[in-house]
Formats: structure tokens, sequence, C-alpha cells
């Protein structure tokens, strides 16, 4: 079996795994031994509508590499937290009206706002908090903390923001969702044994956060982070989608990464990544 994960810009993954047997709860409209789940998908210019004239106008610098109605049978869709780059009512809405046997897992505490962005009702939503784990398909997702600069936490202490440990194919893939340091975070995710981290290096200032964008790790905490916990390759993230929020991916040190163990593996904007053995490869394009 192969894990293999498309970046669809930003913090949006389609994860595939390849040459499975399909199993008693596959959607019967599967064409193939392929599952499919997505992670944070931005496939729509929503944003670009709802901050027209400010002074982050959210236009993309880049299409969406596949729209709603070319994606196969998915096992599970994945949402971070609400912010729309990563909750979006016009990537949900029609995605879980075309596949109506499709599931939705959010942090808990944003569950009715998925409800009201994907007009599913709550039999189709989990909501999880930092331990807990679903199955979608042969996935098996573990919910861990984020940050997004800070933690946020609602009234029974369930994070607003969160990541996921995705295991598949004897793979551990951890996508952070929007975050950047929090005390804490290496004992956490040390012991979890993951493969490939998909981390958002876009980074954050005053600026952009007085002006409602709080921001993410930088390249250099990204590559820190893995280092610390054993992660050996990083997929970096959450540039190149808005000029306002983004990095150049050529300031990318490499060599530095290399000398902490950490293979660095730059997405192409729609393009394929083979997560197995990643380990093994050499860094870069």
């Amino acid at each position: 079996m192969t894990l293999r994960a498309r970046w669809l810009g930003q913090a949006g993954f389609w994860l595939t795994l390849a040459g499975r047997t399909p199993g008693p709860d596959d959607p019967p409209a599967a064409a193939d031994a392929d599952a499919h789940l997505l992670v944070d998908p931005y496939l729509s210019d929503s944003l670009a509508v709802k901050y027209a004239g400010t002074v982050f106008p959210h236009l993309r610098l880049r299409p969406a590499p596949v729209e709603v109605a070319g994606l196969p049978a998915l096992a599970g869709v994945l949402c971070s937290h609400a912010h729309t780059d990563h909750m979006d009512p016009d990537t949900l809405t029609p995605l879980l009206a075309a596949q109506p046997r499709l599931r939705l897992a959010c942090p808990r505490p944003v569950l009715a706002e998925a409800a009201r962005r994907s007009g599913a009702t709550p039999s189709r939503l989990d909501g999880l908090a930092d331990g807990e784990q679903v199955r979608y398909g042969p996935f098996t997702i573990t919910a861990v903390p984020a940050a997004h600069e800070q933690r946020q936490h609602d009234a029974d202490g369930a994070d607003h923001f969160l990541g996921y440990v995705i295991e598949a194919g004897g793979v551990r893939v951890y996508h952070s969702g929007d975050c950047a340091p929090w005390p804490g975070q290496v004992d956490r995710l040390r012991g979890l044994d993951i493969d490939v981290a998909l981390l958002p290096v876009n980074g954050r200032d005053a600026y952009r956060l007085a002006n409602g964008v709080p921001g993410n790790f930088t390249f250099a905490e990204a590559v820190d982070l893995c280092a610390r916990t054993g992660i050996r390759t990083l997929v970096p993230h959450h540039w190149g989608m808005f000029a306002f929020n983004t990095v150049d991916p050529s300031t990318f040190d490499h060599l530095s990464a290399a000398a902490r163990g950490v293979t660095v593996r730059v997405p192409e904007h729609g393009g394929d990544l083979d997560l197995a053995g990643t380990d093994e490869r050499a860094g870069g394009r």
C-alpha cells in the first residue's frame, strides 16, 4: 500500500491510500481500491468575497487544483478549526451534499459552526478533543492540540484548534492545522512515532495579528519541532495562496534542516508526494 498527499493549497491536503482491499463500510460508489481523505480543503473563492475592499483582500495567487465535482468518494473530511480557509462553506456544503455518507471531524467547540457551514446533520459530524480518535475507512485519526498563536478552550477545556495524527498504510502523518509553538508541544508529540509532519510555515507578526490574521510556525520553528520530536520528514505549507500571508520557499534552509536529521520536501501546488519511505528521500521538490 502507498500513502500519497496532494497539496490543495494553503493547509489543504488530499491523502490517498492506494492499493488496499475495499472494506464493508466503503461507499458503494467507490470505483477502485483507493481510499481518500481531505484535510482543511479550501477550493473556492469565498474569502475574496468575504474580505473584498479590506486591508487583506484574500485574492488567490493560484486557482484551486481540483473542483468539488472532481473529487472521488471520500472516507472522511477533517477540519482543524473554524477559519474559512480551513472550514470553507463553499467547499463543504456542495461536497457533503454530493456524498451523503461522508463524515466530517472537527474540534468539539466548533461543531455547530461545522454544521452550519457544511449543511450536514449532527449525525454526520464528529467533534473531537485532545487524544480522541475517529476512524474513517483505513484512516485512524487522533486529535492533538494546536495553538493558532495561542491555545483556546471552551468551558469544558476542549481546544478550538486541533491538529491530527493520521495513520494509514503503516505511515503516521501529523497535520498540525494552523499552529505555532506552545508549551508542552514537544512532549505531547514525541511519543507518537510520527513519520511526516505537514506544518504551516508562513510565520506571524503583530501587523497581521492586529488585522485579524493570527500566524503560524516559521520555517526554522517547524524544523526545530521535527528535530526535537524525532519526525524525520517535513512538508512545509500555508504559503503561496495569499500575498499578505506567505513566505518565499526559496528561503527554506534545507541544509540546516538536514544537519538536524530532518528532510524537507517542498510540495508543488496540486502535486503529489509519496509519503511511504519519505525519510529515505532527498529533500526538495
